[in-house]
């Protein structure tokens, strides 16, 4: 696994949640994490599959922090025959004919097809051009097409979506950009997001509503609650993937201490309806917006998330991590092993 550098003090968010502020609940010195800046910096960490945090990719229009990286070996030029493989967390996604991991963004369309990553999102996400794509096996060539951005370059596109890479994925097999910003998806054969909403990192995104991009839920509740034989009752999303909380993020005030390659491990959890929530009293639900304008699920003003280093729903592979990372109990309370 990467290790990564700690990019440095936590960075402080808005505050939207009623009652998570300083007047409500004072902060303790445990709990404190120094703005950006301070001059108090967190270790580095190994990554294990449990990294903290360091510097990374913004993504640009938003949706993420930092200096966008420069594209690398693999990451330009044409895509090739287009082949479906199995995605880790995620499930059938397709790459490249070098085996890179593909990707869509939410805030394009599909019908008309239309990107709107330009700029330095561009950087991060370099488009795959529509020359040189053909559909190998597992994929349709009905659905192929292209789309002519901005600049007068022709993107390729899966079932109207446009089609992207990602810049932080160094390899073949890498599907780093998986859940970053709540808006980046590895793409499926169909030009939905692979898996159908089955992966962590897609908390909070169920069936496509027919002709947008907005997503709705499956019947079962967004956010609800568990009995592990070990860590007591502890808090899930609707597919059934423990949600942990971190030492480096503070409630009160709320800050944001997981940032740019931290979310390469630790997915942000999707804001619920607290009319979706069982077992959880729904006072204790709400949102944090984050340093990329994204809304994060709080719960009693924890920011909480999903791990990628758990391999199915139920798993609770993250509790403990480096000693900052804890499965939430439905008070928002660290989650700790009876005996």
């Amino acid at each position: 696994m990467r290790r990564e550098k700690i990019a440095g003090s936590a960075v402080a968010v808005l505050l939207l949640t009623a009652g998570c502020g300083v007047a409500d609940k004072p902060a303790s010195k445990a709990n404190a994490v120094q703005p950006a800046g301070s001059g108090n910096q967190l270790g580095a960490y190994g990554s294990d599959g449990g990294s903290g945090y360091g510097p990374g990719a913004g993504s640009g229009s938003g949706e993420g922090s930092g200096a966008a990286p420069a594209a690398g070996a693999g990451q330009s030029g044409p895509a090739g025959q287009l082949q479906v493989r199995e995605t880790a967390n995620v499930g059938s996604g397709v790459t490249d004919g070098e085996g890179f991991t593909l990707y869509r963004f939410d805030k394009d369309t599909a019908k008309p097809p239309k990107s709107n990553c330009e700029g330095d999102c561009a950087k991060a996400w370099p488009v795959v051009p529509a020359d040189g794509a053909s559909a190998g096996a597992g994929m349709d060539a009905a659905l192929l097409g292209s789309v002519t951005r901005a600049d007068g370059t022709t993107q390729l596109t899966v079932g109207g979506w446009p089609v992207y890479r990602y810049a932080k994925d160094a390899k073949a097999g890498d599907a780093l950009g998986e859940g970053v910003g709540g808006t980046w998806h590895v793409l499926g054969p169909d030009g939905k997001p692979a898996g159908s909403a089955k992966a962590p990192g897609m908390q909070g995104h169920g069936t496509e509503k027919e002709g947008g991009t907005g997503t709705e839920e499956e019947g079962k509740a967004a956010l609800s609650v568990r009995k592990d034989p070990r860590l007591g009752t502890i808090a899930q999303n609707a597919e059934g993937w423990t949600l942990y909380r971190f030492d480096k993020d503070s409630a009160w005030p709320m800050k944001i201490g997981c940032v740019d390659s931290c979310t390469d491990s630790w997915k942000p959890a999707g804001p619920v309806d607290p009319s979706e929530v069982s077992g959880i009293d729904a006072k204790l639900v709400g949102t944090v917006k984050r340093p990329d304008g994204t809304e994060q699920l709080t719960i009693d003003c924890w920011p909480v998330y999903t791990f990628t280093g758990d391999k199915a729903p139920g798993d609770v592979n993250g509790q403990g991590k480096q000693g900052l990372w804890w499965a939430v109990t439905d008070k928002g309370k660290k989650a700790k092993a009876a005996g």
